[in-house]
């Protein structure tokens, strides 16, 4: 059992590490002309990961953290439509197409707010431009279970999607309520069925604690539910409340929000449930069976991080298509506007909707390494990193050793002259763990607007 006094001493704002450096070094002093560079230089031997953004959703959920357009009109997402397709041509100037594409993912807003028919065009202009998808591509769509129907499916297992993601949160009625999304158990079922009825191999479902009115006995209920869906992988991530940044988290009552040992003891529950349920703990917020590629990749320390989550998928380089994707290379990444009028006016210009990005020295890739490192597998092996970057571990990041000692103190961790290991309660602090190797993090602990909370 966690000892909560002692995991709520660390429950301070911090990175999710999606990236390193994180979005917040992203700025204008890489230029566009930088970028195409960078996109004209890549090795025409490593394979792509696209991540294309299809942003439309009808209401606002009051937790989301996505960069979405509300809206019900049609024309908007036709007009959108034709704006992608020619994003992709002008890419198509400026990168070799013809390489191998191992992975693709379609995330929003709500996908499938696009119709069956809108969604076969998509998917055709893509493959015009992209025709060399690996057998064993893993190809997939975040899903709103209260937004699809088997017209829809059918096309995405025609074109060779093969896992899908159904966003749950929550069952309570309260909680769905206080979030505006009110999604029975009946509706997400119907979603399930529809994507084992067209051999989606891994169906994943998404929850969140840490919401309103959300409490340890609610929660057991909705995970009660939620294994009777027999999902492939579990994510349960922790809810970020960050309303300086997200207007529509303004609405949520923050004293309806549970304090963090509460939360705690809903993770800590997850936990216990899961893996007495046949599931084992990936990563920061995943979970997954044994037989899953996720498991088989820990296992080997072969898991990546990247935009999308945690994937087998590593050495690729990443390609965001459409409003406010993020891409990244070997050593850069790129975001495209957030904005819909500048997004276009790029496109219209002839241009790539380049808005920012930054460029890592050795320093950041070295950091980045370490940091990925831990955040996908748990674990760092010290004479690896030697080895990679002939660099004395212990000599460039003394600063860090230190910062960790009461985490080692705390039996979070272990430190010895070839690993750096996280405890099995320690993975549940992983983002502190990677804090002390972020050379940015001084810059930014002032502020309390910054970033979510770790716990």
């Amino acid at each position: 059992m966690l000892d909560f006094a002692k995991f709520t001493k660390y429950s301070k704002p911090g990175p999710r590490y999606t990236s390193y450096p994180t979005a917040l070094e992203f700025s204008d002093e890489y230029t566009y002309d930088g970028y195409i560079k960078k996109l004209e230089s890549q090795d025409p031997k490593r394979p792509l990961s696209l991540y294309f953004h299809l942003p439309f959703c009808r209401n606002a959920c009051y937790f989301c953290g996505c960069n979405v357009v509300f809206t019900s009109k049609e024309d908007k997402m036709l007009r959108y439509m034709g704006y992608l397709k020619r994003e992709l041509e002008i890419l198509s100037k400026h990168l070799n197409c013809n390489r191998e594409v191992i992975q693709m993912h379609f995330g929003g807003g709500t996908p499938t707010f696009f119709s069956a028919e809108q969604l076969r065009e998509i998917i055709a202009e893509i493959k015009s431009y992209f025709p060399n998808f690996v057998e064993d591509a893993e190809v997939s769509c975040e899903i709103d279970p209260r937004h699809i129907n088997e017209d829809q499916m059918k096309v995405m297992s025609e074109a060779g999607f093969n896992r899908v993601s159904f966003g749950l949160q929550d069952f309570n009625e309260k909680v769905q309520i206080a979030v505006h999304r009110v999604q029975p158990y009946e509706i997400t079922k119907a979603a399930m069925d529809l994507a084992r009825k067209y051999n989606m191999h891994s169906v994943n479902v998404d929850l969140i604690y840490g919401l309103p009115f959300q409490t340890l006995d609610t929660f057991k209920e909705t995970l009660e539910l939620a294994i009777t869906l027999n999902p492939d992988r579990f994510a349960v991530f922790n809810y970020a409340h960050v309303p300086w940044l997200k207007k529509t988290m303004r609405k949520i009552d923050e004293t309806t929000l549970p304090l963090p040992d509460e939360k705690l003891q809903i993770m800590q529950h997850t936990i216990d449930f899961l893996t007495s349920h046949g599931y084992r703990m990936i990563g920061m917020d995943h979970f997954a069976k044994p037989e899953d590629e996720l498991f088989k990749a820990i296992e080997k320390g072969e898991l990546h991080r990247n935009f999308q989550g945690y994937t087998t998928k590593g050495g690729a380089d990443l390609i965001g298509v459409g409003l406010t994707s993020i891409g990244e290379g070997v050593d850069s990444y790129n975001q495209n506007f957030k904005d819909m009028k500048e997004y276009e006016a790029a496109i219209d210009a002839g241009k790539l909707p380049f808005e920012r990005g930054v460029v890592l020295h050795d320093d950041d890739q070295i950091r980045q390494f370490v940091i990925m490192e831990l955040m996908s597998n748990f674990k760092l092996d010290i004479k690896r990193f030697e080895s990679l970057f002939d660099i004395e571990f212990k000599t460039y990041f003394a600063d860090a050793l230190e910062a960790l000692q009461p985490f080692v103190e705390d039996e979070l961790l272990s430190i010895s002259d070839t690993h750096i290991e996280c405890s099995e309660t320690g993975t549940l602090l992983i983002r502190n763990i990677a804090m002390p190797f972020d050379a940015y993090m001084k810059k930014h602990a002032a502020s309390k607007k910054t970033f979510s909370k770790t716990v």
